[in-house]
């Protein structure tokens, strides 16, 4: 298969590497310094040499906010029956965009970065692909992340956005928390610095990402549950309540038993 990868960042470079050796893969970018360490792949930086290539399939790997944008742009110089799909951890208006252009479609959502996962080892990484579009590009995200050992569930455009607003917009938040009240430490404890490495990594995502995933319509009733735990917490420090904390950490560790071993 023929196709064109959108944008040489982290997940466009990742997704050049993937496929350059089961196919026919080109990498599209206007920025021919982010090319630098592609290889395997032929190399645009001109919209009509896509037109030359004829794509069978593209995948969308440019920054969140400039998804759309980018399909605006490209499409145009793509046959009719090419695949556009993306990849994108905000789906914010893009069922309405991709039923709008008439053409095939695919989305879906690599639960992982550069920034954290060993991409040498993803058996523990998730994978969603959408539920929606065309059956040949889902199976072809199916196909690839099975080759992976990634874990793959199956959303509606809707169940994503849900699922998101939970699994990023709750550490996202409580990353900013940590990183807004810490204080430089010449001597920090274990626990201290394992934040530090989670709070480097997610200070280190594009800004619109970080923006997008909170403005997502589901994330306010996920941070308002941080804020009623917040202040039971503050309740009970205030208090020296001995009891409730017992209480409250036996809570706690009770709602994350089926993920985490308690060893106790």
């Amino acid at each position: 298969m023929k196709i064109l990868v959108m944008g040489a960042g982290k997940m466009g470079s990742f997704f050049i590497d993937l496929l350059s050796f089961d196919h026919e893969v080109a990498v599209y970018e206007k920025d021919p310094l982010r090319m630098r360490f592609t290889y395997n792949c032929q190399r645009f930086t001109q919209l009509e040499e896509v037109r030359e290539f004829r794509p069978e399939l593209v995948v969308n790997a440019v920054t969140v906010k400039y998804t759309i944008p980018a399909f605006k742009e490209i499409i145009p110089y793509l046959p009719k029956d090419c695949i556009i799909t993306d990849i994108s951890s905000v789906k914010t208006g893009l069922k309405e965009f991709y039923e709008s252009t008439g053409m095939h479609y695919a989305s879906s959502h690599p639960m992982f970065g550069p920034t954290f996962a060993n991409l040498n080892q993803l058996s523990e990484e998730n994978a969603i692909i959408i539920n929606e579009g065309d059956f040949i590009g889902r199976l072809f995200f199916k196909d690839i992340y099975q080759k992976l050992g990634l874990n793959i569930y199956e959303y509606s455009f809707e169940e994503h956005d849900k699922t998101v607003a939970y699994s990023l917009s709750i550490p996202f938040v409580s990353t900013f928390v940590f990183a807004a009240v810490m204080k430089h430490q010449d001597a920090p404890g274990t626990t201290f610095k394992r934040h530090m490495r989670i709070a480097k990594g997610v200070l280190n995502e594009d800004d619109y990402l970080l923006q997008e995933i909170l403005f997502n319509p589901y994330t306010h009733d996920q941070v308002s549950q941080i804020r009623t735990e917040l202040k039971e917490l503050l309740e009970i420090i205030d208090h020296k309540d001995a009891d409730g904390m017992k209480k409250y950490l036996k809570k706690i560790r009770d709602n994350v038993r089926r993920d985490i071993e308690i060893k106790r």
